[in-house]
Formats: C-alpha cells, sequence, structure tokens
C-alpha cells in the first residue's frame, strides 16, 4: 500500500527530521530523489536513505495506559523514578508516551512506536482536545468562570481559553472538567494556581474520540482499528 514517504521514516526519525532529510536528497524512490508529499509503496519500491534500504518495517502499535500517580512519563529516569515503560513492557513493542502528563497526574496516556502519529497528536496547530477531571481547593466560588478567563501564564506565556465546567463541590473542594487543545508544561496546574486554587487531584479522562472509561490504574490496552483511525482524523 502506498504510504507517504515521511511516514515511512517515521521508526527513524521525527516527522520534522524525515522532511529535511528528502528536502536534502537524501532519500530516493526507484533510483529517483524523492520529493515532500510524495507517497510509495515499500512492499513494491525500492526506497533507499543515503544509498541504503531502510529497516524493516516495525508493526504500528499504539496502546492507551492508565498512568497512576507517581510515575514519570518517559521511557529512563536518570533519577531512578518510576516510569510509564515498565507498566507496558510486557505489550511486546517498544513504545512511547505521546506527549505527558506530569509526576503527580494520572489518566489516559496513549503510546505507540509510530512516529507520524504522535507528532499529529502532539502538534499545537492541530488542537486535539484533552479533557481532565480536576479536583480543587481553596477559593471555590465562580472557579470555572475563573479558570475559563485565564489568558495568560505565570511568565507571561499565552494560552487558548480553557472550556471549564464544574462537575461536583463539597466538604471544601469542587471537581471541575477543564478541556484544553494545548500541551503546555503543567498548564492547568498553572492555571488553577493564578486562580488561587489548589489541586488535590488531576486525571485526564479523554483525548479527542478517546476515553478511559473502567480501564484500572497501572492497566493498559491496544487500540482497536477503529479507534486508531479515529486518531489519525484528528485536528483535520
Amino acid at each position: 500500500m502506498e504510504t507517504r514517504i515521511q511516514k515511512l521514516l517515521g521508526a527513524l526519525c521525527s516527522r520534522r527530521t524525515a522532511e529535511a532529510w528528502i528536502a536534502a536528497g537524501r532519500v530516493t524512490v526507484n533510483g529517483q530523489t524523492a520529493v515532500p508529499g510524495q507517497k510509495a509503496d515499500p512492499d513494491k519500491d525500492t526506497i533507499l536513505l543515503d544509498g541504503r534500504p531502510l529497516p524493516a518495517r516495525e508493526t504500528s502499535v499504539c496502546l492507551m495506559l492508565h498512568k497512576p500517580p507517581g510515575y514519570v512519563s518517559t521511557m529512563r529516569d536518570t533519577h531512578g523514578r518510576p516510569t510509564v515503560a515498565e507498566l507496558v513492557r510486557d505489550c511486546g513493542e517498544r513504545v512511547f508516551p505521546v506527549g505527558r502528563l506530569d509526576f503527580q497526574s494520572e489518566g489516559l496516556l496513549l503510546m505507540t512506536n509510530d512516529g507520524e502519529l504522535s507528532y499529529r497528536l502532539t502538534h499545537p496547530a492541530r488542537e486535539v482536545e484533552k479533557e481532565y477531571e480536576v479536583t480543587v481547593r481553596g477559593e471555590l466560588a465562580q472557579a470555572a468562570e475563573r479558570l475559563a478567563a485565564v489568558r495568560t501564564l505565570d511568565g507571561g506565556e499565552t494560552i487558548r481559553p480553557a472550556n471549564v465546567r464544574p462537575l461536583r463541590s463539597g466538604h471544601g473542594r469542587a471537581v471541575l472538567s477543564v478541556v484544553i487543545h494545548e500541551g503546555k508544561k503543567r498548564q492547568i496546574r498553572r492555571m488553577c494556581a493564578q486562580c488561587g486554587l489548589r489541586v488535590t487531584r488531576l486525571r485526564r479522562v479523554r483525548e479527542h474520540t478517546l476515553t478511559l472509561d473502567a480501564l484500572p490504574p497501572g492497566k493498559w490496552r491496544r487500540l482497536t482499528p477503529e479507534e486508531v483511525a479515529a486518531l489519525w482524523d484528528a485536528g483535520l
């Protein structure tokens, strides 16, 4: 099946790097220099990088992990903290996180070996929705409205407005649904701090069309072909 050259190179590098290699003339298809956007069939065409065949293709794998708090969203950690790699070691493939959840945050984390899919889901221009359930304490009066009004983070970093709605409250705390389209570092925690709110729990429950549902903490499942196809449509 014909596939874009950038995707075929995805096992070796990021999409941006693949585009740079193509632009530099390092990739050929059947002896002809490849051009940006070109498609090729790896089962029929001879595709070379710097005159050498591409490594055997990996099967594209995409998992949904329910990340518990206390795990780092990287494959290894120089400080010896637990990583999400430990939770998916039995999946049979080498996968990496799509974006991040910080150390104390929990919930839906996608993991894949497909560099182009990861690029598509994390690029700011795609504006892929991510929904979080956020438990807060502090200045609770009109907390949802105040969070939705935040346009600038500490340090002057601008953000798109979040869609915020109250879910439930009581006993000095409130649970809010917060939907964002960006992935600024610790964005929701920083928004809450600006509004006098202390986050006691932050859980991602949805990314694009995928929902966490009843997947237990620390467990993972493979996405269905239909779910993966929906992710490829993200941001179109």
